[in-house]
Order: C-alpha cells, then structure tokens, then sequence
C-alpha cells in the first residue's frame, strides 16, 4: 500500500512539472517607479533592488529553482501577494496617505528585521541585509514621510 502511495506522489510531481508558470512581468511605467519618483541614490536603490524588488515590483527575476513544481506556485502565489501588498512599480498610483503608511511599514519591517524574508534571503544572499544598511534603508524611508511627490513632480533644475 505504501509503495503505490509513494508510485502515485512521484506521478503527481512529474506530471506538474508540465504545468506552466506564467513568469511574465506586468508592463510597468518607470516613471511611476519609486526609485524614480524619489530619485534614490544608487546607493540606496542597488539595497533595494536586490532586498525588496523580487517580489515586490514588477522587475521580478525568476530564480531557476521557479521551474521546479510544486516550489513554482509557492512561489508565484507569494510574489502575487507581496505585490498585492506592495508594489513599487506602482508607487505614484497610491494616494499620498497611503504612500505615507507603505513607507512608515517599510521603515518598521526592515529595522525590525521583518523584510526581507528570511526563506528569501536564505537563496538570495545579495538580499541579506547588513546592521547598518537596515539602519540606512529605514532612515530612508523614513526620511520620506510627508514628502512623496507626485507624479511628474520632478525637480530638474
């Protein structure tokens, strides 16, 4: 009876390896892009890119091991409600309250050591966050309380 339990599991996994993952990223302006919006120093953005936008932009790479099923549809469904949470393709789509609210959760989720996500960081070691760049990344987002510009609100002078 055992045997064909474990028959029947290696079937399942070998028949959902043909079920496909749609990998592909929503089209998103970058002038909508929080980076852009705030015109982040390189600095800050490569920390951000590499902790936060996996999963919650529409910049997303797909590491290899996404097109392992059943670790496929955690993944996508994590990422849907990340984006879902947060996404900072869309920042100047959100009102100013709530813009605000996203960056004081920001600040809090990495000074707290909440964001990012350990099970992300264990596979993305560039996501790792040092002391003093969590220290960095929550000064930032607080900086920016109470100052997010909107849309077209850039300074070129």
């Amino acid at each position: 009876m055992l045997k064909k339990i474990l028959i029947g599991l290696v079937v399942v996994l070998v028949l959902l390896q043909f079920v496909p993952m749609d990998k592909t990223n929503p089209v998103a302006d970058p002038a909508k892009d929080f980076l852009v919006v705030h015109q982040t120093s390189p600095e800050i953005a490569t920390i951000i890119k590499n902790s936060c936008y996996d999963c919650h932009s529409h910049q997303t790479e797909y590491p290899w091991y996404s097109n392992v099923a059943p670790v496929n549809f955690f993944i996508k469904n994590h990422i849907l409600e990340a984006r879902k949470h947060l996404n900072f393709s869309l920042w100047s789509e959100y009102s100013d309250k709530k813009r605000d609210h996203k960056l004081e959760e920001c600040s809090e989720a990495v000074s707290e050591g909440e964001m990012p996500l350990k099970s992300f960081t264990w596979m993305h070691p560039e996501a790792r966050l040092s002391d003093d760049q969590k220290a960095l990344l929550a000064d930032y987002f607080k900086s920016l309380r109470g100052n997010t510009p909107m849309e077209g609100d850039t300074d070129e002078h």
